[in-house]
């Protein structure tokens, strides 16, 4: 069964959702590396929840999200385009012994000075347009947790997110209070009063979720037992898959950034220089002519804006 996000509306109630159910994509990312159980559980919700967040972004770009830690997990990163294409990775200290059972707290807030970032970065940029870029210290105990509190005070946006990984599968369902209009027919505080408790009410289904329910249960399963009493508008479903959007040109270009002299310096101590891209494992390499051509190209179009 492929990959599978399923959106959902709430008839006659300001709450819409989703459930997310990947593991094509997620074996996909665990077969480019080896890693510890509990970062397992940690990328794994991370890549459900980027799913959940991307399906409801009304532009043609990407999210990105990252964890950077100040524990034995130095960051965690997951990439998420409006086509639901995934990739994701972690970096972990050298020498790093992570238990299984280690908390969000001990794998990257030791210190208190983990932070969480979204970027969201259209593909079509106008002309100086820069990506938007949410920092805010880590505010929670779970990737769920963290993630509400920065959609409340960033988006001002009620969410619930529920999400769970293993080995073999990462799910999750969100949950989000729809904006009231303003305007002539805003609401009274009556309706706004029932609007909370519609709000509380599905949130309290939610709750009644529990992490081996998610992780064992598929999708149109869940949705019947959380929901069956409610009258719920199911859309069309989307399918998540995974894709690295690394190329020769994009590694070319972070050696340009580097500088001419640090990697004449690099190929002082070996003949190529090799480099792995981070996400999907794919090797590139670059000898001498290769790196030469690199800042040649720059020196011939500097060449040709002289001469215009």
């Amino acid at each position: 069964m492929k990959d599978t996000l399923q959106k959902f509306l709430v008839d006659n109630a300001p709450v819409r959702g989703e459930l997310v159910e990947i593991s094509d994509t997620w074996q996909q990312v665990q077969a480019r590396r080896d890693y510890p159980a509990a970062v397992k559980t940690l990328l794994g919700e991370m890549l459900a929840a980027a799913a959940l967040l991307s399906a409801n972004l009304k532009f043609n770009g990407m999210i990105v999200m990252q964890i950077h830690g100040d524990g034995p997990v130095k960051l965690l990163v997951v990439e998420c385009d409006s086509e639901l294409q995934l990739r994701a990775t972690a970096k972990l200290a050298d020498g790093a012994a992570i238990a299984d059972e280690a908390t969000l707290t001990e794998l990257v807030n030791a210190t208190g000075h983990g932070r969480f970032v979204i970027t969201l970065d259209p593909k079509d940029k106008l002309p100086g347009q820069q990506p938007y870029q949410g920092v805010v210290p880590l505010d929670g105990d779970s990737v769920a947790t963290v993630i509400e509190n920065y959609m409340l005070r960033s988006e001002q946006l009620d969410t619930k997110l529920w999400l769970a990984a293993d080995g073999q599968v990462s799910r999750g369902l969100l949950l989000q209070k729809l904006p009231s209009e303003g305007g002539i027919n805003a609401p009274t505080a009556k309706a706004e009063g029932s609007e909370l408790d519609t709000w509380n009410h599905f949130v309290m289904l939610g709750n009644t979720l529990r992490r081996e329910e998610l992780l064992s249960t598929d999708i149109s399963t869940l949705m019947h037992r959380l929901f069956w009493e409610e009258s719920i508008r199911v859309f069309d479903p989307a399918h998540p898959r995974f894709h690295c959007s690394c190329s020769r040109e994009k590694v070319g270009n972070m050696l340009k950034m580097l500088g001419r002299e640090e990697v004449a310096d690099a190929l002082t101590q070996t003949d190529k220089l090799g480099i792995d891209c981070d996400f999907c494992g794919q090797h590139y390499e670059f000898d001498a002519v290769d790196c030469a051509q690199l800042f040649a190209s720059d020196v011939s179009a500097a060449a040709g804006d002289a001469r215009h």
